[in-house]
């Protein structure tokens, strides 16, 4: 009996637990990478919240901002100190600086909420950071160079890192600790989609204007399709129906239809897109235009701009926890 109950309580404590995350308000943050800046935006009302400074001691050039998902922490990318700065932001203040391989850009939450995964583009490594202490659990090698972007798969078995020296993307096993296949792409990969059945993939090609799907599992390119000038971000939709694609060259958003296999729309944005983040209703996408210095708010339904709103200089990204 004292088991059936003590079961039930951590029952009822994870579902308190992920019903106050769901009601905490939803923000999107963007890292402006040269102003050393985050700008934070209310999403329900499309304008920027505040601007939180994250200055380095060697200048400045941030990349991804992802904050967690109790809203207690924001991680910031900074890949000019190669470090990974921890904002409180309860008070918008740097309260630690956890130092990470060199010159790291892309970061992801994991799906459990509790590992950020960092790549060090000249560390040719991925850095695995505990979200509650704040400290580098492990660090993994990929075998391609340059990994930029990393991203898990739903079920937390896999990450795949989008290496644009080497033109590939590493698989690494994360139960294994290691990367366990080498995927050769178009060339300059870059954003990753990765769908709900856990062994799809969708790559971005910069300098071939595609976007290789892999088959995770099998290790292989199935084929590429075909989006735009420049393609750099990709993200996908919950339900895996949909993959989203920004063409940071062409200035828009190509939206491909998985079931057909093909782009079925497309929305203007600003220049230079980069990466994108949608609300937890998948009912807006939000796109980071690094020479426009504003992110795109698009509707999902209409496929139509919403609004432009105007951050700080170069932003790197978008990230809704």
């Amino acid at each position: 009996m004292q088991e059936r109950w003590r079961i039930a309580g951590v029952a009822l404590a994870w579902t308190i637990a992920h019903s106050a995350a769901a009601a905490l308000p939803q923000r999107a943050y963007v890292a402006n990478e040269h102003d050393g800046t985050v700008s934070e935006i209310d999403t329900q009302e499309d304008d920027v919240r505040r601007t939180i400074a994250v200055h380095g001691k060697s200048g400045d050039k941030l990349q991804a901002a992802v904050a967690e998902r109790g809203g207690k922490w924001l991680f910031v990318v900074d890949a000019q100190n190669s470090d990974v700065a921890v904002v409180d932001l309860s008070t918008s203040q740097v309260v630690v600086r956890i130092p990470v391989g060199k010159s790291p850009e892309g970061a992801s939450l994991s799906p459990s909420g509790k590992e950020l995964a960092v790549c060090g583009e000249d560390a040719n490594a991925v850095d695995f950071i505990d979200v509650a202490t704040h400290k580098v659990t492990r660090s993994i090698k990929t075998q391609g160079k340059n990994p930029e972007h990393g991203e898990f798969s739903p079920d937390g078995k896999w990450l795949l890192t989008s290496n644009e020296n080497s033109d590939d993307v590493d698989i690494i096993d994360l139960t294994a600790g290691k990367s366990v296949g080498l995927v050769h792409t178009g060339g300059h990969p870059r954003g990753i989609a990765i769908l709900p059945d856990n062994r799809t993939a969708y790559v971005a090609q910069e300098t071939t204007g595609n976007v290789d799907v892999l088959d995770i599992v099998d290790k292989k390119v199935l084929k590429s399709i075909a989006t735009g000038l420049r393609p750099s971000g990709a993200i996908a939709s919950a339900d895996g129906k949909r993959v989203y694609v920004a063409n940071g060259g062409a200035g828009n958003i190509s939206v491909i239809d998985t079931a057909e296999g093909k782009v079925t729309g497309s929305v203007p944005v600003g220049k230079r897109a980069w990466n994108m983040a949608l609300t937890r209703d998948n009912k807006k996408l939000y796109i980071a235009n690094g020479r426009s210095d504003s992110v795109t708010v698009i509707d999902t339904i209409t496929l139509k701009p919403i609004k432009d709103i105007e951050v700080g200089a170069l932003p790197w990204g978008v990230q809704i926890p």
